[in-house]
């Protein structure tokens, strides 16, 4: 006996995007960063600078990065009501996070590789320009992610205004928007590799330690690996439905074998799997001795679990 919940449907607002706020700010960001670093290729070609042609390439790859977090909510956003997509299309945005990760990872591999390149041979560094440019992209990177940052606190209480909140296993790193994350890794990097650099520089300036830049280099791509990986976990959990260690697949097993074991109904298979930011589908089999259990029974009890927007129950029936 199959039967389907499709009351969700209903509600397809909450498979999809949603956090407009996110999409203008990442939007903005990418615009400033790129402005910034035209701004740093041109200096550094009119001034004849190595320093400055480098830090605005660099910057460039992070302008890629951020402008890809873009086009995900986009592309989320045009097919959203594409009904090829069964569960809407928030995991685009993941998918464009997944893909950000994958280049702050290939950002760090430039860092050290550069820096390696630096230390087996070293060149001159025009201080006066390099700290300049450090110091710029320290100021544009604070204001990018004070933007993201604002996005994401926004985003994060409208999620949690569909009365969700009182679910404490639907919180945390659950519901964060993974593709408004990786943007604002990519501007935090960028960031901390400014602060770094600024403070080789300094060393190199004023005590003539030259061979602190590069290892302020390596410093940071270690970071940035530490962070691409986190992000690179997080995103491939999502996409590849890994969520059978989510405290709610516990809750509602336990939940059907507790209040239905008058009729000695047990569940024999359960597949729990995210379809939006705070949303999740789920597909159950029990086997029961009642006769007259129905799939509205077995829903009921789960029912307090919101975030279950889909769910798909089999009852088979065995002799007493």
């Amino acid at each position: 006996m199959h039967t389907h919940d499709l009351s969700a449907w209903q509600h397809d607002h909450h498979f999809g995007a949603g956090n407009e706020s996110a999409e203008r700010s990442t939007r903005l960001v990418m615009w400033i960063t790129v402005a910034a670093m035209v701004v740093e290729i041109g200096a550094g070609w009119w001034f004849n600078s190595m320093a400055l042609l480098a830090d605005g390439w660099h910057m460039s790859s992070h302008a890629l990065a951020i402008g890809l977090s873009a086009f995900a909510y986009a592309a989320a956003r045009r097919y959203a009501h594409d009904p090829r997509f069964a569960f809407g299309t928030w995991k685009i945005e993941v998918l464009g996070g997944f893909a950000s990760a994958l280049m702050l990872l290939g950002v760090a591999v430039l860092m050290v590789v550069g820096s390696i390149e630096r230390l087996l041979s070293p060149s001159a560094i025009h201080y006066r320009e390099a700290v300049a440019v450090a110091v710029l992209g320290l100021v544009v990177n604070l204001v990018c992610a004070r933007l993201l940052g604002s996005a994401h606190h926004h985003g994060h209480g409208h999620d949690h205004g569909h009365g969700h909140a009182h679910h404490g296993h639907a919180q945390g790193s659950h519901g964060h928007d993974l593709n408004l994350r990786s943007a604002y890794l990519h501007v935090v990097a960028d960031a901390a590799t400014s602060v770094l650099a600024i403070a080789a520089l300094l060393g190199g300036w004023f005590f003539g330690w030259a061979w602190l830049d590069p290892m302020m280099g390596i410093v940071g791509a270690v970071l940035v690996s530490v962070w691409a990986k986190g992000l690179l976990k997080e995103t491939g959990r999502v996409l590849l439905d890994r969520e059978m260690d989510h405290p709610v697949t516990a809750e509602i097993r336990d939940g059907v074998e507790t209040m239905l074991a008058d009729s000695e109904t047990r569940v024999v298979d359960l597949h729990v799997w995210r379809v939006g930011r705070e949303a999740y589908a789920c597909a159950l089999t029990v086997v029961t001795h009642s006769p007259t259990l129905s799939a509205d029974e077995v829903r009921a009890c789960f029912s307090m679990h919101e975030e279950i927007r889909h769910s798909t129950v089999e009852i088979q029936r065995c002799a007493a």
